[in-house]
C-alpha cells in the first residue's frame, strides 16, 4: 500500500465513523432544519490509518465518550473519557486514556483533567537545539542511489519510550473568568538509538539501513561528543508540579468565535521531589483571542506564546514539550509538526526559551444533521511561526578536531530567525465537540525541510 492509496483509505473510514448512532432528543432551528440535542452519553470514533515506509503499517483507533446529562447540558459536555490504541507494525505505538470534567463537584466547580499514556517512538524526530544554529542537511536521508551525501534515513531520528501520569485541576478564582491551576505529573523516558534491526526486519537488500555502528545518527554523535549529558542520554525520570491562572470568556471550548483565553504557567521539578538528575523550572504565557467576523460561520484566531527555564537546567527530553493548561490531544511537543508550526519538520525549533503564535481563519460552510449526528464541516487557512529566544547551551570541546568533522554541517554561528509554516485546514465536527482534522502545512524554509500532512483531532487552539 502506498501513502497516497493508505491517505485515501483514512479520509473513507474517517467519514464512515461519522455515521454512528446516539439517542438524542430534537429542536427545530430557525432555518428550519431540525438540530439534535445530545442527552446522555454519546461517542465518536475513528479508525487510525496510515502508512510510511519506515516505521511501517499503523492501525488502531480511538473513541472519545461524552455524557451531556438528563436534563441535558448540551453543547458542553459533564464528562468526556478519550481512549486511544494504535500501533505501526515495526514497534510505535500510542496507547491512552484521558478523562475530563468540570462538573464532578456541582457545589464546586473544580475541573479535573487528567491521563494515563504509555508512548513509544522508534523513530522520533532529533535536528539539535537552538533552530537554525542546527544544520539540517536533508541529503544526510535521502537514499537516493545518485546522493554521494547519504547516511541514513534515520540519521536524524532517535528512540523514546515514555510513561506518563498527569492530572490538573482548577477552579474559580475571582468570578467564572478568572481561574487557579495546579498540576501534578509524573514522566518517565527511556531515550535510545533508533533499532535499526527492528526497522531493517522485512526490507530488501536495496532499502537496508545502515548499522548505528557504521553511521551513528545526530542523536549518537550529540552522546559521543558530550552535547548531550551521560546523565540525560538514556532518559529518565521527572515529577513536577504545575502551578498557573487561566482567564477564559470564550463562548465555546471546542471551536470558540469569541473570547479571550489567556493562562500564566509555572512548572517546576524539584530536586526533593526526586529530581537528581535536574531540577529546574519553566515559565510559559499563553496569550488566544477570538473574533466573529460573520455570525455562526467565519472567526479570525491566533495564539501568541512564550516558554522558557527560568531556573536550573531543563534536560534535554523535557525541552520539546509545551506547557498548556489543558491539552486535548496526546503529547504537545515541538515547535514544528502539527500542534506548534505546522509544515515544518517535528521538533525542528528546540532550545531552552522559544516563542511562538498563530494566525487562522476559520469558515463554517457546511451545517447539516446527519443520521441523527449534529455534523459542520469548516475550512480554514493558517500561517504559523515560532523561534528560539534562550539558546540551549551546546559544549563543542570533546568534538573531534582531526578533520573527520565538518562542523559546518552541522552547526552555524548565526542567531535563530522565525521559522514559519502556513497552509490549509478542514474539520469535521460531530455534536460540537469530536472533531477531525486534517492539515497541510508549507515550510516556508528549506532548512525547515518542505511540507506536512496532519490528520487527527480537534482544533490547533
Amino acid at each position: 500500500m502506498n501513502k497516497a492509496n493508505s491517505l485515501i483509505l483514512s479520509i473513507l473510514l474517517t467519514f464512515l465513523s461519522l455515521i454512528l448512532n446516539a439517542q438524542v432528543d430534537t429542536l427545530a432551528t430557525k432555518n428550519n432544519k431540525e438540530e439534535k440535542i445530545k442527552d446522555g452519553w454519546t461517542f465518536g470514533a475513528v479508525p487510525v490509518i496510515a502508512y510510511d515506509s519506515d516505521l511501517g503499517f499503523k492501525y488502531g483507533g480511538l473513541v472519545n465518550f461524552y455524557n451531556y446529562g438528563k436534563p441535558t447540558s448540551y453543547p458542553e459536555y459533564l464528562q468526556s473519557i478519550y481512549l486511544e490504541i494504535s500501533r505501526t507494525t515495526k514497534g510505535s505505538g500510542i496507547n491512552q486514556i484521558a478523562f475530563d470534567s468540570e462538573h464532578m463537584f456541582p457545589d464546586n466547580p473544580i475541573r479535573i483533567t487528567s491521563d494515563f499514556s504509555y508512548l513509544t517512538e522508534q523513530a522520533l524526530d532529533f535536528y539539535g537545539f537552538n533552530g537554525y544554529q542546527s544544520v539540517y542537511n536533508s541529503n544526510f536521508e535521502d537514499d537516493d542511489p545518485n546522493n554521494p551525501l547519504y547516511k541514513s534515513r534515520m540519521y536524524y531520528r532517535m528512540e523514546r519510550k515514555m510513561i506518563r501520569f498527569a492530572a490538573d485541576f482548577s477552579g474559580n478564582m475571582i468570578g467564572d473568568k478568572l481561574k487557579w491551576l495546579a498540576g501534578f505529573a509524573h514522566i518517565n523516558h527511556k531515550m535510545a538509538s533508533v533499532d535499526i534491526n527492528a526497522l531493517n526486519d522485512g526490507l530488501s537488500d536495496s532499502e537496508l539501513l545502515p548499522s548505528i555502528d557504521s553511521v551513528p545518527g545526530l542523536y549518537d554523535e550529540y552522546v559521543n561528543w558530550g552535547i548531550i549529558p551521560q546523565k540525560e542520554a538514556d532518559g529518565g525520570k521527572i515529577n513536577y508540579i504545575k502551578l498557573g491562572a487561566v482567564y477564559d470568556s470564550r463562548d465555546n471550548e471546542a471551536n470558540p468565535m469569541s473570547g479571550i483565553w489567556s493562562e500564566v504557567i509555572l512548572v517546576t521539578a524539584p530536586e526533593f521531589l526526586d529530581n537528581y538528575e535536574n531540577d529546574y523550572t519553566q515559565l510559559s504565557i499563553t496569550h488566544r483571542q477570538y473574533f466573529t467576523l460573520v455570525k455562526r460561520k467565519l472567526s479570525f484566531v491566533y495564539r501568541l506564546a512564550y516558554q522558557g527555564t527560568i531556573a536550573g537546567e531543563t534536560p534535554f527530553y523535557m525541552l520539546p514539550y509545551l506547557n498548556f493548561s489543558y491539552n486535548p490531544s496526546v503529547v504537545i511537543e515541538g515547535l514544528g509538526g502539527s500542534k506548534s508550526i505546522r509544515g515544518v519538520l517535528r521538533d525542528r525549533v528546540i532550545g531552552d526559551g522559544v516563542v511562538f503564535g498563530n494566525f487562522e481563519f476559520r469558515w463554517k460552510f457546511m451545517n447539516t444533521v446527519f443520521m441523527n449526528q449534529n455534523l459542520y464541516i469548516a475550512l480554514s487557512t493558517f500561517a504559523d511561526f515560532g523561534q528560539v529566544v534562550q539558546e540551549t547551551k551546546i559544549d563543542k570541546t570533546n568534538i573531534p578536531t582531526d578533520g573527520n568533522v565538518d562542523l559546518s554541517n552541522y552547526f552555524d554561528s548565526d542567531k535563530d530567525k522565525l521559522h514559519v509554516g502556513y497552509g490549509l485546514g478542514l474539520h469535521f465536527v460531530l455534536n460540537e465537540n469530536f472533531i477531525v482534522a486534517f492539515d497541510y502545512g508549507l515550510a516556508n524554509d528549506k532548512r525547515d525541510g518542505s511540507s506536512g500532512l496532519y490528520i487527527g483531532m480537534n482544533f490547533l487552539f
